[in-house]
């Protein structure tokens, strides 16, 4: 599964939005972009309006929430797969001290 570059991030927006750029919110979405895992299609989502009323700010808006969201999913796994880890390694360690002592 492929994921979403800035690059690809400005095609959307112009094909979508027919915004080029964005001199506050595109720096903010190419940052998150780097640090989150989003597939294109999630992205389209997060940039097609959702009301009449929605502007190209209020999309970008929202799929900067979205990137925030996913970004701390992936923060709390991250952390939760070390935790699971970690704990892994010292039973690991234990059962290795209690083979000793049988030796």
């Amino acid at each position: 599964m492929s994921y979403c570059s800035y690059q690809a991030f400005k095609i959307l927006a112009k094909n979508y939005l027919d915004i080029e750029s964005h001199d506050v919110l595109f720096p903010i979405i190419q940052k998150l972009l780097g640090e989150t895992n989003m597939t294109p299609a999630d992205v389209a989502e997060s940039l097609m309006s959702k009301s009449l009323t929605d502007d190209y700010e209020t999309c970008f808006k929202t799929l900067i929430q979205s990137l925030e969201i996913a970004k701390k999913i992936a923060e709390d796994e991250a952390k939760k797969n070390a935790e699971k880890d970690q704990m892994k390694a010292e039973k690991d360690r234990q059962e290795l001290a209690q083979e000793d002592e049988k030796v």
